[in-house]
């Protein structure tokens, strides 16, 4: 479980293509040391952790390469990384499990001083978890939504997060994992049944 609060960065090293899947290798602080085995989110994906010295390696399953953007992105490249909750940890942010529901686009960035708005786009079927002030995670960072409109909607980003996370730096046509709410996308399934009987 994660909560969506971006604390720490990794620099993309190398992306292995494997006949089922691929190989990720991450350069990430000299502060931060890691247990194999141990749960990291990527850019809002959950991996598991294989520590090599000052990097780390992560295997990746056709399924998630399919479902997310971690297969397009190149050497260099800056992802947002956050550590497991653990016990005792402060709960920031809200749910996130990890697990990407879709791919988003950047549509529009607009600047208010030192903090912006951003507009994503989104596939249709997914408008009904997307509520004004609820949740959503983008590239794994944990944002409140405003302005909701059919398939896309839009976030105010504080400096701090512009300045820990790569949505600093993003660029209009930059496609996003997202994770919807995970209290909603339980209601959708309880409900869905009985709005079915109905019509």
């Amino acid at each position: 479980m994660f909560t969506g609060i971006i604390h720490i960065s990794g620099i993309i090293e190398a992306l292995e293509k494997l006949d089922a899947g691929a190989r990720l290798r991450i350069r990430t602080s000299p502060e931060e040391t890691f247990e194999r085995g141990e749960s990291l989110a990527v850019n809002g994906v959950c991996l598991t952790v294989i520590p090599e010295g000052q990097s780390i390696t992560t295997e990746i399953s056709n399924e998630t390469l399919r479902r997310t953007t971690l297969g397009t992105l190149g050497s260099a490249t800056r992802v947002n990384l956050e550590r497991a909750l653990g016990v005792g940890d402060r709960f920031g942010g809200h749910f996130v499990q990890g697990h990407i529901d879709t791919m988003g686009v950047l549509t529009s960035k607009k600047s208010e001083g030192q903090f912006a708005v951003y507009r994503w786009s989104f596939p249709a079927e997914y408008t009904d978890l997307v509520v004004s002030k609820g949740s959503i995670a983008v590239d794994g960072v944990s944002l409140t939504i405003v302005d909701p409109e059919e398939s896309s909607f839009a976030a105010a980003l504080i400096p701090e997060t512009l300045r820990r996370t790569t949505l600093g730096t993003a660029r209009i046509g930059d496609r996003v994992n997202l994770e919807f709410d995970m209290i909603a996308k339980y209601v959708r399934n309880l409900v869905a049944p009985y709005l079915i009987a109905k019509t």
